[in-house]
């Protein structure tokens, strides 16, 4: 780490604390050469995200997008926002370790589903008519049968 007082290039680490929302370290260090201190904070890259649509299009993940569509389906339903938020980390948890750049919108969809379907099943069932796009009643009633079919 340069100094910004000399820009000698090292440096001590004096002191090392997590800050308030546990995501980033504070660091003071002190300059080996001029013995001035100063703070510097280490947080960890992330690798950002490309969402990849039906139609080819890409575009940047936005972590609202699936919250609004978490928040819909659950919406009426005894579902604590705090456990919908908690899905939506579990489901970001498992794209960023994909360690894929480009992901697709129906992978994101499915993990959607996946969790809806421990979560709530009325939850899911409104997600998965939006999400499939069920044409009439009886595509409507198969999903329904497969639900139950799983549950037994």
């Amino acid at each position: 780490m340069k100094c910004p007082f000399c820009e000698y290039g090292e440096s001590k680490v004096v002191d090392s604390r997590p800050t308030d929302d546990g995501n980033t370290i504070r660091r003071r260090r002190e300059c080996v050469e001029c013995k001035h201190r100063f703070t510097t904070y280490e947080k960890i890259e992330e690798i950002p995200l490309i969402v990849v649509k039906k139609d080819g299009n890409r575009e940047s993940y936005d972590r609202s997008k699936m919250m609004h569509g978490l928040i819909r389906a659950c919406e009426k339903r005894p579902v604590a926002l705090q456990t919908i938020e908690d899905l939506a980390k579990q489901i970001e948890k498992k794209l960023y370790n994909s360690m894929e750049k480009e992901i697709s919108s129906h992978l994101i969809g499915e993990h959607v589903m996946q969790g809806l379907r421990e979560l709530d099943e009325v939850a899911y069932v409104r997600f998965a008519s939006v999400y499939r796009q069920f044409k009439d009643i009886n595509t409507f009633m198969d999903e329904l049968k497969t639900m139950l079919n799983d549950k037994k």
